[in-house]
């Protein structure tokens, strides 16, 4: 008997209840990613330093997911070969989050002479350990499709994942405007991530203790158990190249991936950036006086509510659209929607880049959100069908390479580029053209749809 005839059919409902955990994963990063920008600018971070700091999502990613999930295919406990992984990088994750807002505070337990940058390097670790921590939680998370779904539902699986960090992305970003807007109450930055971190640890401790892992029969245990030291028995580069060599179809996904992910960091880190600095114009504060500092305090929290609300609104669209997105795959093929979603996402960065203004950014966020859909389940689609049985999360590692790798040149290269892209505005301040992401993120998803035109898919 193949472990796919042990692998049980899931229900929508057990679907929903499978993906509570990623709800609470991406909460937290989705509240990493709007306010890690205005906490270390106010710490006095540079648009190259802010970028330099973003290092720790990609270089973590490359790091810790190939080396989590190899431990992972290798753990067989009663707790599950998954869970465990789960359960403690949401725990410290959850503890980064708590204490990074905290960072100038704990920076003053080291004396009133302590250093300018000290602050600024605390945050920088409670960063790193942050996205660590979601590395490690995501990657078996992944794993956790091949291992226990079958394969005619891995697409409809990847989905429901594409539903919870929809949804999750929605609240993590909604919660502060809504507040504002309801109750006329500003939530404090601190409250915000102690609210993520709280998210993240309960809807993980969630799926922890409800979902049931794949029960494996004594011969196919001593199998994987075989399989697994096989692979950790190789080389890094010896599983890369086996992986590779799977299928040619592996490596267009890989470097279709390698392109998106430069396409889509060039939002995800610099969005909230360009809505305060171009959309509001307020100007840059790093050094600027306390009095200035102070009189455009209110115009960035207004400018950071409606980055939050933005993302909001891309994020609604991806839960919105992350069911159809799948049903429409199954009828016209993987390739053709997630190509057509890309150029959608290229069309809502020309826009944002050449006509800045609310209406036509807000709008833009909710095309852009039908790419990001795509993008959280097609290529795991059409990835799953090549991933040998007992390296699921060996091979979801390793595909994370494909997405960490070209972000690194986004918090580079990129990142370099608008630090040194400056302007002066109507009122005389120094500003950056945070607005060169999306130029240069368009180019990428464009080049990224015409490669995933080229993959052959089965029903071909």
């Amino acid at each position: 008997m193949s472990s796919e005839d042990n692998l049980r059919k899931f229900s929508s409902m057990q679907l929903l209840n499978f993906c509570i955990g990623f709800f609470g994963l991406q909460f937290a990063w989705q509240m990493r990613i709007i306010l890690s920008g205005p906490l270390t600018e106010s710490l006095g971070a540079s648009p190259l330093l802010y970028g330099l700091i973003w290092l720790a999502g990609p270089v973590t990613g490359i790091v810790v997911q190939p080396i989590i999930g190899a431990l992972s295919d290798n753990t067989f406990t009663r707790f599950g070969r998954r869970v465990p992984y789960l359960f403690f990088g949401a725990l410290f994750g959850a503890l980064g989050l708590v204490l990074l807002p905290k960072s100038e505070i704990i920076s003053n337990y080291f004396g009133n002479n302590h250093p300018a940058w000290l602050a600024l390097f605390i945050a920088a670790l409670f960063i790193w350990m942050i996205d660590a921590c979601v590395n490690a939680a995501q990657g078996p998370y992944r794993a956790l499709i091949p291992d226990n779904i079958q394969k005619n539902q891995h697409a409809i699986a990847n989905s429901f994942l594409s539903f919870a960090i929809g949804l999750g992305s929605v609240v993590a970003a909604g919660a502060a405007p809504f507040m504002k807007w309801a109750f006329n109450y500003q939530m404090s930055v601190d409250a915000q991530f102690t609210m993520a971190g709280v998210a993240f640890i309960l809807g993980m401790l969630w799926t922890c203790f409800t979902f049931r892992e794949n029960k494996i029969s004594k011969e196919m245990l001593s199998e994987k158990k075989l399989e697994a030291k096989k692979t950790a028995s190789k080389s890094f580069i010896q599983n890369v190249k086996e992986f590779l060599n799977t299928s040619p179809e592996v490596g267009k996904i890989c470097i279709i991936q390698f392109f998106t992910w430069i396409g889509l960091m060039s939002l995800l880190i610099f969005f909230t950036q360009y809505v305060v600095h171009i959309l509001y114009q307020v100007p840059n504060m790093n050094g600027a006086a306390s009095l200035v500092i102070e009189s455009f305090a209110p115009l960035q929290a207004d400018a950071q509510n409606f980055a939050s609300i933005c993302f909001a609104f891309f994020n609604l669209i991806c839960f919105i659209i992350a069911i159809p997105i799948a049903k429409m795959a199954e009828a016209r093929g993987n390739k053709r929607v997630h190509a057509g979603s890309l150029l959608f996402m290229a069309l809502a960065y020309f826009l944002m880049a050449f006509v800045p203004n609310k209406v036509t950014v807000f709008a833009s966020m909710g095309l852009a959100g039908i790419g990001w859909a795509s993008t959280l389940s097609l290529p795991f689609a059409m990835l799953s069908k090549y991933i040998k049985e007992g390296t699921e999360g060996s091979a979801m590692g390793i595909f994370n390479i494909f997405i960490s790798a070209p972000q690194v040149l986004v918090c580079t290269l990129l990142a370099w580029f608008i630090n040194i892209s400056t302007f002066t505005s109507e009122g005389g301040y120094t500003n950056n053209h945070w607005d060169y992401a999306f130029l240069f993120g368009a180019a990428m998803l464009i080049i990224s749809a015409f490669i995933t035109l080229t993959i052959k898919e089965e029903q071909e």
